[in-house]
């Protein structure tokens, strides 16, 4: 008898709004499969760099949580950037941008990969109390975001919580190129 697989995308639990409990349960997938594909990885592979001034893993790892906290405390709550210290450590700790030819930032020198998913969870945590309250209505709702050059950026949270979900996907493929490329680094030398 042939195997079958299935796939549903179906709203996460809590949430009020159905449009938010779908995108409550694509972050989740999202992480889950990001946290698969990083298990293993050592504290060395989470630190090492291509070359200076490149991402490392656990750079991009605290990045996504970083990112997460604060653009869902912008669009949900309407808090200030400054303001959200969710996590342990913040956006420049993380690192990003990194200057050309730098070393990875201090603050995540020597961490496991335990710490980087506390990191990832404390995030998601963050998230789902945010957006479990919110009704569909509260998807349109718009917020400004004022940049450090003075600058403005206006969206709508429903835009904030996509964004969430496509830059932790596009982070999850250089997560993952770098694995390849760290293996591929400490492989032996054929002749």
């Amino acid at each position: 008898m042939p195997r079958l697989t299935q796939r549903f995308l179906d709203p996460g639990p809590g949430a009020k709004s159905r449009a938010i409990g779908l995108f409550l349960w694509q972050l989740d997938d999202q992480t889950r499969r990001l946290k698969e594909d990083t298990r293993g990885a050592t504290p060395e592979e989470l630190a090492w760099q291509p070359a200076p001034g490149m991402n490392t893993i656990g750079m991009l790892l605290a990045h996504v949580a970083v990112v997460e906290t604060h653009w869902i405390g912008a669009s949900a709550l309407g808090l200030e950037w400054s303001t959200i210290q969710v996590l342990p450590v913040t956006r420049q700790d993380t690192g990003i941008p990194l200057p050309a030819g730098a070393a990875p930032p201090e603050a995540l020198h020597g961490k496991d990969l335990a710490f980087f998913d506390d990191l990832l969870d404390r995030a998601r945590a963050y998230t789902r109390s945010a957006l479990a309250p919110l009704a569909e209505a509260d998807l349109d709702r718009r917020f400004v975001r004022r940049r450090p050059d003075g600058t403005e950026f206006e969206a709508n949270v429903a835009w904030a919580i996509y964004h969430v979900l496509e830059h932790e996907a596009g982070h999850y493929g250089q997560i993952n190129l770098l694995r390849h490329q760290y293996r591929l680094a400490r492989a032996p030398l054929r002749a």
